[in-house]
């Protein structure tokens, strides 16, 4: 029986387990990538392991989410990155070089190669034919240090893709069909494939859109195939040796096929406040907008940005709309300059914002109280654009370009004529940005700023684990709920004391005071609990709280990973109508916890409120339940090393 993409990327790689949907494998990481927001906590973790050097083929450290330096702290970690970076072995990617997604797939992405990285949106590398997945950062540093990264077998789920895309309809289009088809929580355990003579017809770049959002469909990662289009990409980019032909064999056999035909699909939105509430444009324009945010890692490659600047070449922006943009990379950014798009851009009222991630991730451009803003970003969470009243539409570069000039929710094939706009034959290449890791990584001082404070270490499970209920939540509860993220909190991404002040404070502000002054306890949620970023603070700052245990009716793949990694629990409720049997303040008890976490899935959790009991699931591999037994991965690995 012949293999898919996926099945022959991680046979490649495979260090232990079996390819069966739902068991646990290890696979050998060929290479790293952190930002800035993530990555101190990452390069911490991986000095505490005490491993001189990285053992990865490449590892990356980017500077490109803490850009704004409103006070010492951004900059304190930056230097710190730096100089763990060049004694530890890895490349530094200087602020202003870039989105890590974007550099990373213009510059060191190879098809075929394993790439971990501690940013949810890491599997944009599949648009290149790599085998890319986001995860915390305590995993990527065990990666650094040459371990295995475990994860459940992936089912795989092919997306045949029939026909062209049409003029005005973009790749930014058909990942939104998928999330109208699949749902934010429909890629749960699951590879996106990609397939079908659609695929010839998509560069690189467009490709790379798709599997960025794929994130959104709580994929494990997304790929398409590594080809003659690959090839031209790669060779534009001086990099035609990294190239490897990469296509499934005609008889792989796949566990879900999804068909979508290009030819029929036409501009679509996601409206506030999910990736997957989709809406055709043509049936809700008309709507005033106030914001346009063109960029991010969906949507700043070269020809995004060539096609925003044709749309408002000769043209104003509307007088009630704010327009930035931010291409994605300082190669991009200099190609504009120098062919003119970007004096195009700037005449028509455009605002350029630096190559970072910016108002993506709530860091800066919050727009005004009330505003709909567009944006071609991933993610359209309440309150994740730093204004909490804020509608967020997210759409393509065509509809946010041509919306901005109207100052209505436009759909662009109203403008006439589509824009043409090819790949360049060669990409401006200087990688002058990037700071190779020095040869002699003992010579170097590692700089650590005073913002810079321990992170919390769990204790093994003890044989009681009792507390109350702190809270009681909803479904799609986000990563943004459980430690907010936005310009006033990520400069504290070194400091989890400070920052588990604000843990859990846009579902409710008394919740760290509450947990505090219980000594921890749990915490109660719904479907698809802790959905969106990789972020290991939102398990960090609940494990500096005394958090115990998390019972929810599910969990998406990163955050519950990262709560075992820090020793929490991570329980579903057996029946999820006991959900309806917990209220915040019941008081919840855990007996014999070490010997039923010991002896199966199924645990006995007592509410004493209530005297009743309720069975909650744990579905861990056995190494799992020995990180919890020993109070976290940190602990399980040196306990491992130690014997």
């Amino acid at each position: 029986m012949g293999l898919n993409l996926v099945q022959k990327i991680i046979k490649e790689h495979l260090i232990s387990g079996e390819m069966i949907p739902g068991k646990e494998i290890s696979i050998r990481i060929d290479q790293t990538l952190t930002q800035d927001s993530t990555g101190t906590m990452a390069y911490l973790q991986f000095e505490a392991m005490g491993i001189p050097r990285v053992k990865t083929k490449k590892s990356v450290a980017y500077i490109d989410h803490n850009t704004l330096q409103a006070g010492f702290e951004n900059a304190d970690d930056h230097k710190y990155i730096q100089t763990v970076a060049a004694k530890h072995g890895i490349y530094f990617s200087r602020p202003g070089n870039g989105i890590c997604h974007q550099v990373h797939l213009e510059r060191f992405g190879v098809p075929g190669m394993t790439l971990l990285g501690s940013d949810s949106h890491t599997p944009t590398g599949g648009g290149i034919g790599m085998l890319a997945i986001g995860a915390g950062g305590l995993d990527v540093a065990v990666a650094m240090g040459g371990g295995p990264y475990y994860l459940m077998m992936p089912k795989v789920c092919r997306v045949v893709l029939k026909g062209k895309l049409q003029p005005w309809v973009a790749a930014k289009d058909i990942i939104l069909e998928l999330l109208r088809i699949l749902s934010v929580k429909g890629g749960v355990g699951k590879v996106i494939e990609y397939a079908g003579e659609g695929v010839k017809t998509l560069s690189v770049p467009e490709r790379a859109t798709i599997t960025n959002m794929g994130a959104e469909l709580g994929a494990t990662t997304s790929i398409f195939p590594s080809d003659e289009i690959t090839r031209e990409f790669l060779k534009a980019q001086d990099r035609e040796e990294d190239w490897v032909e990469l296509v499934a064999d005609d008889d792989a056999q796949y566990d879900e096929e999804i068909v979508i035909d290009l030819d029929k699909l036409e501009p679509l939105a996601a409206q506030p406040h999910s990736p997957d509430n989709i809406a055709k444009v043509s049936e809700i324009k008309g709507l005033k907008v106030d914001q346009v945010a063109i960029g991010s890692c969906t949507n700043s490659s070269y020809v995004d940005m060539m096609k925003v600047a044709a749309i408002l070449k000769g043209k104003t922006v509307h007088p009630s709309v704010s327009l930035v943009i931010a291409p994605g990379s300082k190669q991009v950014l200099t190609m504009l300059a120098q062919n003119g798009a970007l004096a195009d851009m700037v005449a028509a009222g455009a605002r350029i914002l630096e190559s970072a991630c910016g108002p993506c991730i709530g860091m800066g451009q919050a727009p005004a109280s009330n505003a709909v803003s567009l944006r071609t970003f991933n993610r359209n969470f309440e309150g994740r654009s730093g204004t909490a009243s804020a509608k967020v539409y997210l759409v393509s570069p065509e509809v946010a370009a041509a919306s901005a000039l109207t100052g209505v929710l436009t759909d662009p094939r109203e403008l006439g004529e589509a824009p043409s706009i090819k790949m360049p034959e060669r990409f401006l290449i200087n990688d002058n940005m990037v700071i190779p890791p020095a040869p002699e990584g003992s010579d170097v001082e590692v700089v650590r700023g005073p913002n810079i404070k321990p992170f919390p270490i769990n204790k093994k499970l003890p044989d009681t684990v009792s507390g109350k209920a702190l809270i009681k939540l909803g479904d799609n509860i986000t990563t943004d709920h459980i430690m907010p993220s936005n310009a006033k909190l990520l400069p504290y991404r070194s400091n989890v004391p400070y920052l588990a002040e604000f843990c859990l404070t846009p579902c409710d502000p008394d919740f760290p005071k509450r947990a505090k002054e219980n000594g921890g306890g749990f915490i109660i949620g719904g479907v698809n609990y802790g959905q969106g970023s990789s972020r290991e603070h939102a398990a960090l700052a609940p494990l500096q709280l005394g958090i115990k245990g998390v019972i929810a009716k599910s969990f998406a793949r990163i955050h519950m990973a990262n709560l075992i990694n820090s020793g929490i629990l991570p329980m579903t409720f057996a029946d999820e109508a006991d959900y309806d049997r917990i209220d915040a303040g019941d008081e919840l008890v855990l007996e014999n916890a070490r010997e039923q976490v010991k002896n199966g899935s199924e645990l006995v959790l007592k509410n004493k409120t209530k005297n009743i009991d309720i069975k909650v699931k744990m579905s861990l591999s056995q190494r799992q339940v020995e990180i919890i037994l020993a109070g976290g991965l940190l602990n399980y690995t040196s306990a491992s090393a130690g014997k």
